[in-house]
């Protein structure tokens, strides 16, 4: 596996199959559990056909969080490769503000914390993705464009 990060734009937006959003509410962060992997992970998902990958962002982050007002900042693209195939993504972050009733898609359960769980922590590529969101946060919080 071999994820490597690209400044937003630089691939173009036809190639990026999904939207990652590391997110927060309330100071704490967010982390969905899928009702078939049973696993917690951040809130991401597919690109749906004629979608443009911030539309993605902002139905995935509805769809698994039940966000409906929130700040979302595009942070960069990556490339993961794994298994000698190499997709592309867009990485986000998310300022949530309000959440209503968490919508009946794919979650079952949403859960607010400091740190991320140890579901997320095994998972090599997600935890990678949210480090790489809280290092920027970290050294660049006030320089975010907000998209």
């Amino acid at each position: 596996m071999k994820i490597e990060f690209h400044d937003k734009n630089i691939i173009e937006d036809k190639n990026l199959l999904y939207s990652i959003i590391v997110s927060k509410y309330k100071g704490k962060w967010v982390f969905v559990k899928d009702r078939e992997r049973q696993r917690w992970e951040v809130p991401a998902g597919t690109r749906e056909k004629g979608e443009e990958i911030i539309e993605t962002a902002n139905r995935e982050l509805y769809e698994e969080t039940g966000a409906i007002k929130y700040k979302l900042n595009y942070i960069c693209d990556y490339s993961l490769e794994l298994n000698n195939v190499i997709t592309h993504a867009g990485l986000f972050f998310a300022e949530i503000e309000e959440l209503e009733t968490l919508p009946e898609y794919e979650i079952e359960e949403i859960r607010f914390q400091e740190y991320p769980p140890i579901d997320l922590i095994k998972n090599e590529i997600q935890f990678t993705l949210f480090n790489k969101v809280k290092e920027i946060l970290q050294g660049e919080e006030n320089v975010l464009d907000v998209t």
